[in-house]
């Protein structure tokens, strides 16, 4: 249900607003007014259906029906962030009179000529959106700890977060993104967060936990928990996550071969109960090289009073649609990227998946290969 609250906007007000100024471009014509009218027509009614009987109807209608719904939404957004423009270059057009001849001409096919041309941008948009959330990149990013580790000078880790398995991630983006993990021939993987979306069905039905059970490194695969592991049946997903045969880190610290530590804390949802990141540093030895596994990045400030070395994150998505990646940074200290913050460093991920529509623009899906190197001379 959240998910049709989420595009209710987009029905209702971006879809007026569309008719209204689409009618207007159209011409007059029966054969050109009908179609449109009634292809908006039938979006709201597959909208309003999903969302009376969201609950009765089966995936394989409820899913289509879904993924129609964010699509509009998503499409609507920018259609309507088009015509906005247009009308401001209305009324300054009113104001000084700056269009060419030929618009003002043959006014009525320029605005026949604008409905298709925004069409046919939009939907050459919402592909290359698509596009970026099926082709997850690979970021390399390069670090250095500045300390000494017996035995070790550099680690290749590799952090994934917010797969989002569910409605949209289903079991063939899944194997995409583990041989894409595994080609990277990581010593180490950890998973921030969000490895399912609300439900563990979808999941279940594909026997999903096979293909993460193929991911391999040689210092082990990691994960902590996100916010989403808390939504809808919370135990049957920590059941779910067993069988991944994932090592599960709740308020936990591990140190995989003894040169570092993994330090995994439950997430900020459950903040009235999880351990504080002093307690569980009690646990580590601080001349090693300590990383802290937490999925949303909104207790920057504790890590690095901590003394911790490097944070990892998620949850963000970088705001996963244009214009709210903006907005990101009226919330976040760091919504993205690479981060210091005193001697601690951090990287907060888009993560590999998506939440609700597979649509990522202005953002992208990614991997993040981390390259740490380890050399205390450069201690300050």
């Amino acid at each position: 249900m959240k998910v049709f609250m989420q595009s209710i906007f987009g029905q209702i007000l971006f879809s007026s607003y569309i008719l209204w100024r689409g009618r207007q471009a159209l011409p007059k014509k029966k054969i050109c007014q009908i179609p449109f009218v009634l292809a908006l027509a039938l979006e709201i009614f597959v909208f309003f259906t999903g969302y009376l009987f969201h609950d009765y109807l089966p995936d394989c209608i409820f899913i289509p029906l879904m993924l129609i719904c964010n699509t509009w939404y998503i499409a609507s957004l920018y259609i309507t962030i088009v015509l906005l423009i247009l009308e401001l270059l209305r009324l300054i057009n009113k104001q000084w009179a700056w269009y060419p001849m030929f618009v003002n001409l043959y006014w009525e096919k320029t605005k026949i000529a604008l409905f298709f041309v925004v069409t046919a941008g939009i939907t050459c948009l919402m592909i290359f959106g698509y596009h970026n959330v099926r082709y997850p990149s690979v970021q390399h990013v390069y670090l250095t700890i500045p300390k000494t580790v017996e035995g070790r000078d550099s680690l290749n880790l590799l952090m994934t977060s917010d797969w989002h398995i569910g409605e949209m991630i289903r079991k063939k983006q899944v194997q995409h993104i583990v041989q894409l993990c595994n080609e990277q021939n990581a010593d180490i993987i950890v998973i921030v967060g969000d490895i399912i979306d609300y439900e563990t069905r979808f999941a279940e039905k594909e026997h999903v936990e096979e293909d993460l059970q193929q991911l391999k490194a040689p210092l082990g695969v990691y994960m902590v928990l996100g916010n989403h592991e808390y939504r809808a049946n919370r135990f049957a997903k920590l059941k779910w996550i067993e069988k991944t045969g994932i090592t599960l880190l709740v308020d936990s610290v591990i140190s995989p071969d003894s040169s570092f530590y993994l330090i995994g804390r439950d997430d900020y949802i459950n903040h009235r109960n999880r351990a504080s990141l002093k307690t569980l540093m009690l646990q580590t030895d601080s001349l090693k090289p300590l990383i802290v596994l937490d999925h949303q990045p909104n207790r920057m400030n504790e890590i690095a009073m901590n003394h911790a070395d490097l944070g990892l994150h998620g949850h963000t998505h970088n705001g996963q649609i244009w214009p709210y990646p903006l907005a990101l940074h009226l919330v976040y200290e760091c919504p993205y990227g690479y981060y210091r913050k005193g001697d601690t460093q951090f990287f907060v991920s888009s993560g590999v998946g998506c939440a609700g529509p597979p649509y990522r623009i202005g953002t992208h899906s990614e991997i993040v290969a981390l390259h740490i190197r380890f050399d205390a001379s450069l201690k300050q």
